[in-house]
């Protein structure tokens, strides 16, 4: 009976610091669209005031005036986008490779491969942008979404969901003289929808707030993404933050649709991949 008590005790507090951390979490999200709504003395004002006099809902209408920020969403939607479709297409062959065919150094090639985890991506920033410039593709898509579509984490995730698909599968298949690209295709790739949905929402999310790369590697203002033209707010003489601010609620509205729209199988995703190694 006592311990009961405890567990109930212990599960309230655990839930009480999760609705406090939740609600410091969600703070600045509030802060940002209540800015969004306030002119550009209001935001200046002492003490700050958390709901706007006056909501004034032109700063939305505003933002696609001042700057070509459709532009700059358009950009982000199509290296995002482009990136996570290869994405998904290159890490599935090479997880498929690693986890159901046979071939001398399986296992070491890809200890090898997963070691590229430990290297941080500033030190490959460099070697990157100077290939890019040598083939004359900055300030284009293909040197927006070429060197961010291949990396081991995905061919980790969907390895491991792949390993745990029964080989009867696979089996049963060959007896009926499928090749192994139809195996992963028309068997493989059905069955690991919630691993692709996990990575698609992880590698779309990072992309589109990716801010280090496309600042090194875009300098005209027609090839820049949200994250980049962000910044175009901010002028010689100040900042008009409540421009910036509804800017800001625009550019973080795809990043939690794609959330909302994988939710359902990101959990199940990071959960299978996690039972079995």
């Amino acid at each position: 009976m006592r311990m009961k008590v405890k567990e109930k005790v212990l599960n309230w507090s655990l839930f009480c610091l999760m609705v406090i951390v939740a609600v410091v979490m969600l703070v600045p999200f509030f802060w940002m669209f209540s800015t969004s709504l306030k002119s550009l003395g209001e935001v200046f004002e002492y003490p700050p005031k958390w709901i706007p006099r006056q909501p004034h809902w032109e700063n939305y209408a505003r933002i696609w005036s001042v700057v070509p920020f459709g532009r700059y969403l358009l950009n982000s939607v199509i290296v995002s986008g482009s990136i996570t479709l290869l994405h998904l297409l290159v890490a599935s062959l090479s997880a498929f490779a690693f986890a159901r065919l046979n071939f001398p150094g399986r296992d070491k090639l890809f200890l090898l491969y997963l070691a590229t985890l430990m290297v941080p991506g500033q030190v490959t920033m460099i070697p990157n942008f100077i290939l890019i410039k040598l083939l004359r593709l900055t300030d284009t898509y293909t040197g927006l979404i070429l060197p961010n579509v291949f990396t081991a984490f995905g061919v980790f995730l969907l390895r491991q969901f792949f390993m745990t698909i029964p080989k009867d599968y696979e089996d049963a298949a060959r007896i009926d003289g499928a090749s192994r690209f139809y195996i992963y295709s028309r068997i493989i790739l059905p069955l690991s929808v919630p691993a692709l949905s996990t990575l698609a929402v992880f590698t779309f999310v990072f992309q589109w707030n990716n801010l280090l790369w496309p600042l090194v590697v875009v300098s005209k203002d027609s090839m820049k993404t949200v994250t980049i033209g962000l910044a175009s707010f901010q002028g010689m003489y100040g900042t008009t933050w409540n421009l910036l601010m509804a800017a800001a609620v625009i550019g973080v509205l795809p990043s939690i649709v794609a959330f909302l729209i994988g939710q359902r199988f990101l959990i199940k995703g990071i959960t299978l991949t996690g039972l079995k190694a």
